[in-house]
């Protein structure tokens, strides 16, 4: 091949690697541009929980608290949960009114109590979590957060540190 037709040829390699390059979606040049997002996962989860209140299930607020559920933030930030849920598969629901600190825990539970940074109160006189339960925790606009399922298999379910 002549010196000339290698310059031609590379000439309209490097044009077409051009056109190439240009006509790509910007989603596929690495950077952001607010299209097709992957949801951001939350640094809030859900952590232990006492689904089945230690002894008798008598009823008392004692035994009503010793059933909770934990929200963790696992993120150095606060996060406001101000309007956060947390249910059941009952659809029997606490809504959240506080700032959880950055590396911090929240048990929810069920009786009544005082509320405090480290623990907050549905204030109910029955309980809540089931042998055979599910916990959701959605945020202010109602989308699922995490949730854990446990006393039967669920798909894709595990559990984590209950009981």
């Amino acid at each position: 091949m002549s010196r000339s037709a290698r310059r031609i040829t590379a000439t309209v390699l490097a044009s077409g690697a051009l056109l190439a390059a240009a006509a790509l979606p910007a989603s596929a040049d690495g950077r952001d541009h607010g299209h097709n997002r992957p949801a951001q996962r939350s640094t809030v989860v859900l952590g232990k929980i006492q689904y089945d209140s230690p002894g008798r299930d008598n009823g008392s607020n004692r035994s009503l608290n010793a059933e909770w559920v934990t929200v963790t933030n696992t993120g150095r930030h606060a996060v406001n949960l101000r309007g956060w849920k947390l249910s059941d598969e009952s659809g029997r629901s606490y809504t959240f009114d506080l700032r959880l600190a950055g590396r911090s825990s929240v048990r929810v539970h069920t009786g009544v109590g005082r509320d405090t940074r480290r623990d907050v109160y549905q204030d109910r006189r029955s309980y809540v979590w089931d042998n055979k339960d599910t916990a959701t925790l959605r945020d202010n606009r109602g989308r699922t957060v995490d949730s854990e399922s446990w006393g039967r298999q669920h798909r894709g379910g595990g559990h984590r540190g209950h009981r």
